[in-house]
C-alpha cells in the first residue's frame, strides 16, 4: 500500500472509530514522525495533505520549526562521571572540530604567530589590474619581514647577516653550475656551491639561500637538517622583501627583480608550516603564505590554496574560492584533469 494511502487510512480509522453504526474504542496505532537530520539540524516533516484531510496541528513540527538549522550541542546521554557541563562542553567541541569551527577556520592575523599583526586581508582571488598586484607584493613583504623566525632573528637568538649587500643577479654562472650539478647527479658538490653562495656573511644570494634550504630540509648531498634549512628560506624571503619594498617605495608596482626569489621563498616557507618541517606546523600561516604566492603568479601555490579552501585547512571551507584559484592556475598554463570544473 503507497505511504499515501496507509497515512490517510490510519487517520480514518481513528477518527470513525466505529465498525457497523457500532462504536469501537480504536485500536493502538502508532504515530509516525518523520524526520530530517544532518550533523548540524534537524527537522520534523510533515506528511503532505489531500482533499477533505483534516488539518491538526504537530507540537513536534511547530517546536521544530523554531529551531531548525540550529547545531544539536549537547549529548543525548551524559557519563556517570561528568556533569552536564562537561558532557556538553565536550560535545561541543568535538562538533566544532567536525564543521571546522576551531582554530583552524580562523583566518585573521591573530591565530598565528607566524603572521604580522597589521597583516592587510585582500579580498581578491586573481591579481586583475596593477594595483592588485602591488597590493599583494606589499602583503608579501609583510609575511617575510614579520615571521617569527625573523623576529628571533631580531632579538638576538640566531646570527644575523654583518653584510648589507643583498645578491639577486650576481654569481650567476656559479648558480647555474651548482643546478647543472644537481641534475647531473652530484648532490654534495651542488649542495657545497648552494651553501658557499647562500651564506649571509658571503655572497648572501637570495636564490641560493632558497635552494640551499631545500636541499638542507630534504638532505640533498648532505644531513638532513630541517631547522636550518628554514631558516635559510627565512633568510631568502627577507632579503627578497627588501629589495622589493626598495622597489616598491620607488614606485614600481609591479615589484623590482627579486620578485622570482621571493615567491619562491614564500611557496617553500608554506610548506614548512603545512608539514612541520623544522618549525611547528602552523595550518593558518601555511594558508596565507600559499595565497599570497598565488596571487603573485605561482601556480603550484594557486593548486595548494585550492587545497586548503577544499579541506578548510587554516581558513572556512569554500569551494568557489578553492575553483577561482583552480581556473587561475589552468589559465597560467597548469592543466590538472577535473581541476577547471
Amino acid at each position: 500500500m503507497p505511504l499515501k494511502d496507509l497515512l490517510k487510512k490510519k487517520d480514518r480509522i481513528r477518527d470513525e472509530g466505529a465498525v457497523g453504526g457500532q462504536s469501537l474504542t480504536p485500536p493502538e496505532i502508532p504515530e509516525f514522525t518523520f524526520m530530517r537530520t544532518t550533523t548540524t539540524s534537524q527537522e520534523v516533516i510533515e506528511p503532505p495533505s489531500f482533499p477533505g484531510d483534516a488539518i491538526k496541528p504537530n507540537p513536534q513540527v511547530e517546536e521544530s520549526k523554531r529551531h531548525t538549522h540550529r547545531f544539536r550541542r549537547s549529548s543525548n546521554a551524559t557519563p556517570n562521571n561528568l556533569t552536564t557541563t562537561d558532557a556538553k562542553t565536550k560535545a561541543d567541541r568535538r562538533l566544532s572540530e567536525r564543521l571546522h569551527l576551531g582554530s583552524r577556520s580562523r583566518t585573521t592575523s591573530s591565530s598565528s604567530i607566524n603572521l604580522p599583526a597589521d597583516l592587510p586581508e585582500i579580498q581578491s582571488a586573481a591579481v586583475h589590474t596593477v594595483e592588485d598586484e602591488a597590493k599583494w607584493e606589499k602583503r608579501a613583504t609583510l609575511l617575510a619581514q614579520g615571521n617569527s623566525i625573523q623576529r628571533a632573528e631580531s632579538s638576538g637568538s640566531r646570527p644575523r647577516s654583518s653584510k648589507s649587500h643583498i645578491s639577486i643577479v650576481e654569481n650567476d654562472d656559479d648558480i647555474q653550475e651548482a643546478i647543472r650539478l644537481h641534475e647531473a647527479g652530484d648532490l654534495e658538490k651542488s649542495t657545497a656551491m648552494f651553501g658557499r653562495l647562500a651564506d649571509p656573511n658571503g655572497a648572501n644570494n637570495a636564490l641560493s639561500q632558497v635552494l640551499y634550504g631545500m636541499a638542507l630540509r630534504h638532505g640533498w648531498g648532505c644531513e638532513p637538517s630541517p631547522e636550518q634549512a628554514i631558516s635559510y628560506l627565512s633568510y631568502a624571503a627577507a632579503n627578497a622583501a627588501q629589495v622589493e619594498a626598495l622597489a616598491l617605495d620607488a614606485g614600481m608596482k609591479k615589484g623590482g627583480a627579486a620578485k622570482g626569489e621571493l615567491v619562491l621563498a614564500m611557496f617553500e616557507l608554506a610548506n614548512c608550516f603545512r608539514h612541520g618541517w623544522g618549525i611547528k606546523k602552523d595550518a593558518v600561516a601555511a594558508k596565507q603564505y600559499y595565497e599570497t604566492a598565488a596571487n603573485l603568479g605561482d601556480t603550484d601555490a594557486m593548486g595548494e590554496v585550492a587545497w586548503c579552501y577544499i579541506e578548510g585547512f587554516g581558513c572556512k571551507k569554500d569551494k568557489f574560492k578553492a575553483a577561482q584559484y583552480l581556473r587561475l592556475a589552468e589559465e597560467k598554463g597548469s592543466k590538472t584533469v577535473g581541476n577547471s570544473w
